[in-house]
């Protein structure tokens, strides 16, 4: 209970909080430069660098120094005094083919994506009392960023990742490229299209709780293994995947939930309601029961997650391709609202043997929780 009870104490100071001031001297004085590719964010590529004098390796994100990548360096690393969010080590302005470039050198997270840690460890049972830990972690990073006023905005698995290999090691939460301080409602539909709370897709404004729902959509996916809306041809999104969001129309399927506890589906629930005034806040998920763990957990039952993960894994990497090429096309500047491009439809057998699934789990009396309306 140490943990849990660490959890919930104010973020961990590791800086005094001041204004980032970018380094002017070149990176490369001070750190050894790779091609390695470590990811993809909103805004930039992220590659390996070392560093000189300690020998470290760090992640690199090269941005265009335009206002939106000044917002996002600047929020990141007002964020990142906390202990569940990647930390930034350095900030370059430097020039490179006449255009002027911000480079932010970052903790590496050898570790990797979280899903993609489930799927490593797929012969190793991935339990319901694994899964409250990550959610946790998750919370504690998702908390500490309200605390400051900020949205993230993008809250998906991609962004979280692992300090390192180790079982026990730390979850952090990164990429700010669609984050934003919350003065106001927002409008501006910035998301990946598996995540996005339904009130980011429409005309009306939202405000911090579209990361809640995201936080819902994690922690469906984290205990089954797929996502609870997504499109049936395939597309990154389609009219009848929106329509689906909106209308919060999701069902917990007996083959993958049976073993589930019903207190962590109530939860989820609670965090997937379409009216944002409705959804759980993330005070009341950091006192909810299976998040303290005072609740009921199913601690030696495995999941069906971390099998149906490893069994698609190349479809998740055919579908995080279409995300990103649809993400792409979802860059809008402050004042201007870009439409999301519809994306050709692509043949996505994980998606189509979900649906058959769900049909045929609809035509079968089961005691589910959260069908759709």
């Amino acid at each position: 209970m140490s943990f849990i009870t660490n959890l919930w104490k104010q973020p961990k100071i590791t800086r005094p909080v001041r204004s980032l001031r970018p380094k002017k001297n070149a990176i490369t004085d001070d750190y050894v430069l790779s091609k390695t590719v470590l990811g993809v964010g909103v805004n930039g590529k992220v590659l390996a660098c070392t560093s000189k004098k300690t020998g470290e390796k760090h992640a690199l994100k090269v941005l265009r120094d335009v206002p939106k990548a000044r917002r996002e360096v600047d929020l990141h690393w007002r964020a990142c005094v906390s202990d569940y969010i990647v930390d930034i080590v350095d900030v370059y302005e430097n020039s490179f083919g006449g255009q002027k470039c911000l480079l932010v050198v970052m903790e590496c997270m050898e570790g990797g994506e979280l899903f993609t840690r489930i799927q490593e460890h797929s012969e190793h049972p991935f339990t319901e009392r694994e899964a409250a830990s990550v959610a946790r972690q998750i919370c504690a990073a998702l908390s500490h960023l309200h605390h400051l006023n900020l949205a993230h905005r993008d809250l998906k698995p991609e962004n979280l990742l692992y300090k390192s290999k180790a079982r026990d090691s730390v979850l952090k939460l990164t990429d700010f490229g669609f984050a934003k301080e919350v003065t106001s409602k927002m409008q501006t539909p910035c998301y990946t299209p598996y995540y996005v709370a339904p009130e980011v897709l429409g005309p009306e404004k939202y405000d911090k709780s579209c990361d809640m729902w995201s936080l819902g959509v994690i922690l469906y996916i984290l205990l089954c293994g797929y996502p609870p809306f997504y499109s049936a041809s395939g597309a990154a999104i389609s009219p009848g995947m929106k329509r689906r969001i909106r209308l919060g129309q999701y069902t917990y399927p007996d083959a993958e939930w049976k073993s589930v506890s019903s207190e962590v589906k109530q939860m989820i629930s609670g965090l997937l309601r379409t009216d944002p005034a409705e959804r759980l806040s993330m005070e009341q998920v950091l006192c909810h029961a299976w998040i303290t763990g005072q609740g009921v957990v199913h601690p030696q039952e495995p999941l069906m997650s971390a099998r149906v993960l490893a069994e698609e894994s190349h479809m998740w990497e055919e579908t995080q391709e279409e995300m990103a090429h649809a993400l792409a096309t979802m860059r809008v500047d402050t004042d201007k609202v870009t439409r999301v491009k519809e994306m050709d439809t692509i043949a996505n057998p994980m998606l189509e043997r979900r649906r058959k699934k769900q049909n045929v789990d609809a035509k079968t009396p089961a005691g589910s929780v959260g069908s759709p309306v």
